[in-house]
């Protein structure tokens, strides 16, 4: 009989992992732990720019103090659409101590998209950079309840003005908003009525929106500190540790998994304001950051790089993937030409980032029957369970719907009561992703429920036809969506990116997959581009694919 409820990850897990945590409660809290112990620990690392415990403490207080001087009151929304640097940080840190419910924004977002956001979550004020207020956001805001703003250059903070990333101009202060460094360096105090604790919402995080319109998820004080106290705990790094900021601190994956478990661990945060593989591997070479967690795209993309060497990954203890899957042709060629091997995650924006991970000292499993690679294990305080569609328990082995409980997942949706209820049924998520689990704990990712292809009465899912893909040694990047078909239904189409110098035929493509699938399976269409549609945290963007062949029919 499938007792999930017994947890038979467990027994994988370390003791460390194992064991209770007692996390602060909120990551403002762990920051004062920090300022009491290592005040002058450098706690933001910014190309030649440093900031230490103290100074963070302090900047952050001052910010908290300017927006409660311009009205903003505890529980009010604070939307922060920053790339990374320490401008991110003391804002995020500042909307806390103000009492605040921060709302990450893409700053990719166009101005529909940030619209969309800055009325749903009702935000009262905004933090975006000075580029980005001048050329559209001054009249986005003007059509939002946004009252108050704080404009940031990223070339603060640093001298280096690395030209690959940081290669704009500052631009004059505009009259309708304030600057966030000038702000921080006024002195002002925070506010001392206005302490948050574990359940009080931390962030409205509006998921990517690869599949429809994006949601507000409700993630709290406790979600995130569950989360990084187990991740400092789980991940067998020294005291002290130098983490790297590969994903996006927008992105649920960064806000937890980098910046939360980091200074929890008060630990050092390396910033290099956004993924350029150059640049990030000169951040290593200088850094020697010991942990990192980035999408399987950017590990693509630095393995790609012309200057990388295995000694840029030399000072990792652990290296992570999430956000989008992780083929098993990518472990094993990043292990054998550069030396990590990289850890498989797995996690949502509405279970607060990880909810499965490789263990230390373990390697994730591959299915021998489908190839999928496993995600990991659960933690010791999360049931995962497989269901099928009447939402039954289905044995070890077999696919159905991924649902997690645990103390990571939120509340629900921002002010979305229908989709709270589909999604969360009793506090347990429905993730919408379809995997299953084996006898030992291992859980393994298939693909989105939405997402599979129905070709001919027979079931594919993209996952595996991608995978197959990636062994190919002329392949970078790799996507598959179903497309219309007068006599199959749907039909397997394949995107593909090229590695550099390398060249293939789309007949040649097909025919790999070909012999080693299922007929039903292979790709009848192939196309190659230069890059394939990603979200800001690396995932491919199907949804873009499939708008594009059907716009090409």
């Amino acid at each position: 009989m499938t007792r999930y409820a017994d947890r038979p990850w467990v027994a994988l897990l370390s003791d460390a992992q194992r064991g209770p945590v007692s996390p602060a409660d909120t990551l403002v809290h762990a920051l004062g732990d920090a300022v009491a112990h290592t005040p002058d620990r450098t706690a933001l690392a910014y190309f030649d720019g440093r900031l230490s415990y103290r100074e963070v403490d302090e900047l952050s207080d001052s910010v908290a103090g300017h927006l409660a001087a311009r009205g903003l009151e505890r529980g009010d929304r604070v939307a922060i659409m920053l790339q990374n640097s320490p401008q991110f940080v003391l804002a995020l840190l500042g909307a806390w101590k103000a009492g605040a419910t921060v709302v990450p924004v893409n700053p990719m977002y166009k101005s529909g998209e940030v619209r969309h956001v800055l009325r749903d979550a009702e935000v009262s004020a905004l933090v975006c950079s000075d580029r980005a207020w001048d050329a559209y956001l001054r009249e986005t805001a003007a059509d939002s309840p946004v009252r108050a703003v704080l404009t940031a250059c990223e070339r603060d903070f640093q001298t280096r003005d690395d030209p690959r990333v940081l290669a704009f101009e500052r631009l004059p202060q505009d009259a309708g908003a304030d600057d966030l460094v000038a702000v921080a360096r006024q002195g002002h105090k925070a506010p001392g009525d206005r302490v948050l604790g574990p359940s009080d919402i931390a962030l409205i995080s509006y998921t990517s929106g690869t599949s429809g319109t994006p949601k507000g998820a409700t993630n709290t004080h406790g979600n995130i500190m569950y989360n990084a106290e187990r991740q400092r705990t789980g991940l067998a790094l020294p005291e002290a540790p130098v983490y790297f900021a590969m994903a996006p601190l927008f992105h649920i994956t960064g806000m937890v998994c980098q910046l939360a478990a980091c200074l929890d661990s008060a630990g050092t945060l390396v910033l290099a304001y956004r993924f350029e593989a150059g640049v990030v591997l000169d951040a290593f070479a200088e850094h020697r950051p010991l942990y990192t967690v980035g999408p399987s795209t950017a590990f693509m993309a630095l393995a790609a790089h012309p200057e990388v060497t295995p000694d840029h990954f030399s000072s990792f203890v652990n290296i992570s993937s999430g956000g989008a899957p992780l083929p098993p042709a990518l472990v094993e060629r990043f292990r054998a030409t550069l030396g990590p091997y990289i850890r498989n995650g797995y996690g949502l924006t509405e279970c607060t980032a990880p909810c499965a991970s490789v263990p230390p000292g373990l390697e994730a499993p591959v299915d021998p029957a489908s190839g999928t690679l496993a995600v990991g294990v659960p933690g010791p305080d999360s049931v995962v369970r497989i269901v099928d569609d009447l939402g039954e328990d289905v044995p070890f082995g077999e696919q159905g719907e991924i649902l997690v409980r645990g103390p990571q997942v939120v509340p629900g949706y921002w002010n979305r009561p229908e989709a709270t209820a589909e999604t969360f049924p009793d506090g347990e998520l429905r993730t919408g992703d379809i995997g299953f689990m084996d006898a030992n704990g291992w859980l393994y990712v298939v693909d989105r429920k939405k997402d599979m292809i129905n070709a001919s009465g027979f079931k594919v899912w993209p996952r595996e036809v991608e995978d197959v893909l990636h062994t190919h040694p002329a392949v970078r990047e790799a996507a598959v969506v179903g497309i219309p078909d007068g006599y199959r239904g749907e039909t397997v189409k394949a995107y593909i990116s090229l590695r550099p110098g390398a060249s293939a035929d789309p007949a040649a493509l097909a025919a790999h997959c070909k012999e080693r699938l299922a007929a039903y399976k292979y790709p009848r269409q192939v196309e190659i581009l230069p890059e394939l549609p990603k979200t800001a945290s690396g995932k491919i963007l199907r949804r873009e694919l499939r708008s594009r062949s059907e716009d090409s029919q």
